[in-house]
């Protein structure tokens, strides 16, 4: 790209002056400086700068981003203070502040942090100790035998509800500090129970509960029935560990004899041969991504209208999941 002196630009625009032709401009400036001239805009814009400024023909600073006044910043630091879960476009709506003002406000001025919401069980000192003890008792055990994981069946149950009460993706809090604070659940909305278990090859399931309520006799009977059926086909070694949480329909007593028959010394869980950490939704793969991932594709515009819509989502969702997705998990 060509470069051009100060006294070539004031010249070029003299004879701009004069003429009022940038092409005659272009053959005295070839003439005189004996190489090739600017381009026709570039003397328009030289010529322009000039008439504006009244002294310079090069481009005039930009003034840059305007400075948001210290009212504005106070405005937004109330208007956050009364309700800090509001959105900015919201927050923009009620002060008539452009939203890339208002988190430009946000995060530089008042250096606010928006904290997502996520779902998690009260958890205490000696539930951090058990766990602790688990996990380095499963690490033990993956370097003794480096295809146990292989063998590890993961279970859970889960509720989706029709109409969602809390949309923990798109809901932030703004603050300096995280918000410590909790939200009630409403109950008795339409939902479906559904049960999963996963292996790094296969998910087995989704299985639904009839029933508005899972108790420990009807936990029994779809371990029979669905599950347990399902794994025999897989299990030829008679190698797989079954995991369940310490949930009360899987304490009950029916349910604990029934796993130490089928999985003897095998199986994981509340008062079972290898003890579950309570509390511990975070280390199972069905809570901290199948769960995630089936939310993602359920609760999309437009949202199910009914359980029956639901349970088609659910089972199109779960259909989604590879072997390699599992084995990545």
């Amino acid at each position: 790209m060509a470069t051009f002196t100060g006294a070539e630009r004031t010249r070029c625009v003299f004879c701009f002056e004069e003429t009022t032709s940038a092409t005659q401009v272009q053959r005295k400036f070839r003439t005189k400086y004996r190489k090739e001239p600017p381009s026709r805009p570039t003397i328009y814009s030289w010529q322009k700068n000039f008439v504006q400024t009244g002294c310079s023909v090069r481009h005039a600073k930009s003034p840059g981003r305007p400075c948001v006044s210290d009212a504005t910043v106070e405005q937004l630091r109330e208007s956050f203070v009364r309700s800090p879960r509001k959105s900015t476009r919201l927050a923009s709506r009620e002060t008539g502040i452009p939203n890339v003002t208002v988190w430009r406000v946000l995060r530089k001025r008042l250096h606010l942090k928006a904290y997502k919401l996520s779902i998690v069980q009260h958890f205490t000192n000696a539930d951090k100790m058990v766990r602790k003890e688990f996990c380095m008792q499963m690490f033990q055990r993956i370097q003794d035998d480096g295809k146990f994981l292989d063998s590890v069946i993961f279970s859970d149950e889960s509720t989706f509800h029709v109409i969602r009460r809390v949309n923990t993706h798109n809901c932030r809090i703004w603050g300096s500090d995280k918000p410590r604070v909790s939200l009630e659940h409403v109950r008795d909305s339409p939902k479906v129970n559904v049960f999963c278990a996963l292996s790094k090859e296969r998910v087995y399931g989704p299985i639904f509960f009839m029933e508005s309520t899972i108790t420990g006799i009807v936990y029994l009977d779809m371990l029979q029935e669905f599950l347990i059926p399902q794994l025999d086909e897989d299990d030829q070694e008679g190698r797989i560990h079954f995991q369940q949480d310490g949930a009360p329909p899987h304490y009950l007593g029916k349910v604990r004899e029934y796993l130490n028959t089928r999985f003897p010394g095998r199986w994981i869980g509340r008062a079972a041969p290898i003890a579950w950490p309570p509390c511990s939704p975070d280390l199972t793969p069905l809570d901290f991504y199948l769960c995630g991932f089936v939310k993602d594709r359920l609760f999309v515009p437009p949202l199910p209208a009914n359980v029956v819509e639901l349970r088609a989502r659910n089972t199109a969702a779960v259909a989604k999941v590879t072997p390699e997705m599992l084995r990545s998990v």
